[in-house]
This record gives C-alpha cells, structure tokens and sequence, in this order.
C-alpha cells in the first residue's frame, strides 16, 4: 500500500459513480468542476483496522498545502462530494473526503434511504473520530499541512463536522451545513451537538436554512447561545427561505444564492482562522 496519489487511478473502493438515490427526487442543475490544475482521485487510507475509501483533490506540485477534511451526508461519497473537494482544491486546498460508512455497508448499492439511516444508526461515533484523525494524519503525510487543519460538512456530515470540533484540538477551523443539533442518543452515539457545545476547540461556522424543518430553530438560537455564553468563537447564519439541503445543487433542494454566499462565507472563515 502506498500513501502517495496515484494519477491514473487507484485500487477499486466502494465510492458512488454520479450521484445518489437523492437525485430521485428530482435532479437539479449539478456543478461540474474539472481537474485542470489538479491532482485528483481515489485512494485507500489505512485505519486502525484496515483501510476507508476516499477521493482526494489539491493543486498539482509539491505543496504542502492547507487541509479540509469534507465529510458526507448519509448519502455517501458521491460526485456531489468528489465535487466539493475539486472546487476547494480550485482555491488552494487539499481536500479529502473519505467513506466513513464502509465497515458497515456499500452505499454505492443500497436502494431506500432506510438502508442508508440503519447503516448511520450503527457508526459509533468514538470510531468516527479516530477515522477523522486518520484520514486527517495521511493528508498530513501526502501533501498537506497538518498546521492548517479545517473541516468541513453536509447534513449528517455537518453534525460530524461539530462534533470533531469538540474533539481535536488541532483543528484551526470548521464549517457545518445544516448538521443536526440535537436527536436521539444511544449508547454507541452517546452525545448531541447541543450537549458537547462547550467543549468546542475551534472557531464554527454553522450555516442553516430557516425552513429546515428537521432542525428548529429555537435550538440553532439555543446553541449559539451557548457557545457565546462560553465564550467559543461561534457564527450561525440562518438564511431565512431555505430549507435543508440548500447547497446540494443536484437535488431541488439547491438555493444558487444561499448556497453562493455561504460558500464564500465559508472560505472567509478558513481564512480568518489560519486553514487558508
């Protein structure tokens, strides 16, 4: 096994070719980023007990360059997250986005969206955030800059994307889209955004859609408050006609506006805090 990023492909992994059974709702108009420029593909990462798929993008050249993690809504490692990781590699990062789901099940082959939440209800979170080290550790080691860390994250991925900010303190910056706050606890998933909040080791910025009706928003008000109240470094920008899944741009859940602003609020915050 190797570390370094093939060009002409790696071993076979279980990511999605396209997109996903989201898209039966309606497919809307997708953003395509080439690779001009770009050093881009999939890859094996070695984990404590074997190793994750994953797509990787960041300039062409020796780099090192500043590190995002990107991580999944439930619905995998699809082209809408390849695609993600193309367009920060565009503006200078390495980014990386592994399958997370793979001990568990192959998302490329699963058909109903109660498959998919069966296979995140069994994902313990403990083991989530040793994979992030890992995958954190290895871009550290093929072209990035371990000292320029951030993270970003989708739906489910958003609730990731807080939770690693309450769980690495080498974190410089992280970005959750729409991740749920609150929610059922089990034993394997012991702990909601809401109750971890004060353990924040980074800077967040939590962007969220005022339609969202799976995450209200008397709790986006009650954990900004908290983490104020905490004196964490914590901005919430709730756009008002959204509804969840608003920077999704293949799904009729896209908002072009919303998703552009929060995109660019997005980079301004890398930057601010030392990942740009």
């Amino acid at each position: 096994m190797t570390d370094t990023l093939a060009r002409r492909g790696f071993l076979a992994t279980s990511l999605i070719a396209g997109f996903t059974l989201a898209t039966a709702r309606g497919e809307g108009p997708a953003i395509h980023t080439d690779t001009a420029g770009l050093e881009a593909g999939e890859a094996r990462i070695p984990v404590g007990d074997g190793s994750l798929p994953a797509y990787l993008a960041r300039p062409a050249g020796a780099g090192p360059s500043p590190i995002v993690l990107v991580t999944e809504e439930i619905f995998g490692v699809h082209e809408y997250i390849k695609d993600i990781c193309r367009r920060l590699a565009k503006q200078g990062y390495l980014a990386v986005a592994a399958e997370y789901y793979a001990r568990l099940g192959d998302l490329s082959k699963m058909t109903g969206i109660d498959q998919l939440l069966d296979v995140v209800a069994r994902a313990p979170d403990g083991r989530m955030m040793a994979d992030m080290d890992a995958v954190a550790a290895w871009a550290g080691r093929n072209h990035g800059d371990p000292a320029r860390l951030g993270i970003t994250g989708f739906c489910r991925g958003g609730r990731q994307t807080w939770l690693y900010a309450t769980h690495n303190p080498t974190l410089k910056a992280a970005v959750a889209w729409y991740g749920p706050l609150d929610g059922k606890t089990t034993p394997i998933q012991p702990k909601t955004v809401l109750d971890l909040v004060s353990g924040l080791k980074c800077p967040v910025l939590g962007l969220y859609g005022g339609q969202d009706q799976s995450i209200p928003q008397a709790q986006i008000q009650r954990l900004e408050a908290e983490a104020r109240q905490d004196g964490k470094a914590v901005d919430i920008v709730v756009y008002q006609d959204a509804g969840h899944g608003f920077h999704a741009d293949y799904r009729p859940s896209y908002r072009e506006a919303d998703a552009k602003d929060g995109w660019e609020r997005m980079l301004g915050w890398f930057r601010r805090y030392g990942v740009g």
